[in-house]
């Protein structure tokens, strides 16, 4: 009776880990053998190999690293040469300290909004600092997102974690470069911030400067590998960011990005346009209007008459990035580069993410003043939950057009009656109007005339209203 030879069988599998120092001392070996069939037994014959010929393979040799848990550990290496054996082990040997993305699985059925952070506020800061702080991206499932936006969801779900040790194999394999540049740029961003150590590997080199590791791990074939350590330093900005420039825009170039913008397409009249470039790519627009008549917080910091404040001020109306550029400090480079050139002393803005992507006061904006909602409209707000609005849904104009005709309209007119009643200031809000402030009566004459998916603008518009806003200024050197 003859006895098959093993086909694989791991020789040496001996690891130490000294919580003390850091260091992981790791020795790793195996032999594999050709099981005889009638092709094996061919191709060894052809090839003068015998079949019960055994190879012994060295993976790690006494390996010694060390690794604290604040690092940034970059493992690379082409496919089988040992990079997923050696992080496997370390993983192990972390223990329940160390998380692993693979490990992490989001509800299917939920806006990501609601699958992370203790309340609302803190779900959209962890977002946000990873990358996804795009309003529509809030309320999608995470079946919905591409790769990368999933990529950016797990570093949030990651920082949401008390885990000291990040680990990810196959690293942003699947991405595309310049996504897999930004991807990881943002953990590391949100590693170091967190005081957290990340851990990755990937058959990808061109990582290095975006994820800026402290110590890049390079395995070879067989034993050999090379270990290289640099000083535990962020980048100062994103590899992709270095290739942007800022170019006079039009509003032809506006346009050509609204649709990313969660205030839709409207805009008011520009005064100008400055666009970020990336060779001749389109990769943002940065418009500057007129100032309104009113803004709250701007008589904290400037007073003048209608005549000087058309003059002097300049309002920065919309600020879009295409997605795939997002959080790598292009809102900052796009603010901060065209103040100037608005060829006015001052420059002010009003923003609803200042409080989660604070870009304007690191472009040298100064924040001064943040408005909460009146009780008026939060008020009113309830009342149309008790008439079964989902207020979470009101940005969604089909949603609000149908559930406008489930209840009928004359319930809606009379929730919106009352507030107009209590405050005068919504009015020219709500409905569009020559005047600067309409009175009630012709606001409810408007209303009036108003259909389903019209006055599904309006709920929209009043959703608006409920953002808590920060009002910021930049005044000229």
């Amino acid at each position: 009776m003859t006895t098959k030879k093993e086909y694989f069988r791991i020789t040496k599998h001996a690891k130490t880990y000294n919580h003390k120092t850091g260091t992981f001392t790791i020795n790793i070996a195996y032999e594999t053998a050709t099981q005889p069939t009638p092709r094996t037994t061919a191709v060894a014959e052809a090839f003068g190999l015998g079949t019960d010929q055994t190879q012994k393979h060295v993976v790690y040799d006494n390996l010694q690293i060390k690794i604290h848990p604040t690092d940034i550990i970059y493992i690379t290496g082409d496919s089988g040469s040992g990079k997923s054996t050696l992080l496997k082990t370390i993983k192990k040997d972390l223990g329940k300290n160390a998380i692993d993305t693979a490990t992490i699985k989001p509800d299917p059925d939920k806006p990501i909004i609601e699958t992370l952070g203790k309340d609302t506020s803190q779900a959209l800061e962890l977002l946000s600092k990873a990358g996804l702080n795009d309003a529509f991206l809030f309320l999608r499932q995470y079946k919905e997102l591409s790769e990368g936006q999933k990529y950016r969801y797990k570093i949030a779900k990651l920082a949401e974690t008390q885990k000291q040790w990040w680990i990810a194999d196959e690293f942003c394999s699947t991405l595309d470069r310049d996504t897999a540049k930004i991807v990881a740029y943002n953990l590391q961003k949100t590693a170091r911030q967190h005081h957290k150590a990340a851990i990755v590997a990937t058959t990808h080199t061109d990582l290095k400067q975006d994820l800026a590791p402290n110590t890049h791990i390079h395995k070879h074939f067989g034993k050999e590998i090379t270990i290289k350590h640099y000083p535990n330093k962020p980048p100062t900005q994103c590899s992709l960011t270095r290739q942007m420039h800022i170019e006079t825009g039009t509003y032809t170039d506006y346009k050509k990005l609204a649709a990313f913008h969660y205030r839709s397409s409207s805009c008011p009249p520009p005064r100008k346009i400055f666009t970020l470039k990336r060779k001749k790519e389109l990769s943002g627009v940065i418009v500057y209007s007129y100032p309104p008549p009113t803004a709250f917080g701007r008589s904290k910091i400037w007073k003048g008459n209608t005549q000087e404040l058309q003059n002097e001020i300049s309002t920065i109306s919309r600020v879009i990035l295409h997605p795939k550029y997002r959080t790598i400090g292009l809102g900052t480079k796009s603010v901060k580069e065209t103040l100037l050139r608005a060829e006015t002393p001052y420059v002010e803005t009003i923003a609803v993410m200042a409080k989660y992507n604070p870009f304007f006061e690191k472009a040298g904006m100064q924040k001064i003043a943040e408005s909460q909602p009146s009780k008026n409209v939060l008020k009113n707000l309830e009342k149309l939950q008790t008439l079964g609005f989902n207020l979470d849904m009101l940005g969604n104009l089909s949603y609000n057009a149908e559930k406008i005709r489930q209840i009928g309209k004359p319930k809606l007119v009379t929730t919106l009656k009352e507030l107009s009643h209590r405050e005068a200031s919504v009015r020219k809000r709500l409905i569009p109007s020559s005047k600067l402030y309409p009175d009630h009566s012709e606001f409810m004459e408007k209303i009036a005339t108003l259909n389903e998916d019209e006055l599904a603008k309006v709920l929209k518009r009043l959703m608006f209203m409920a953002q808590t806003k920060a009002y910021l200024f930049w005044k000229k050197a």
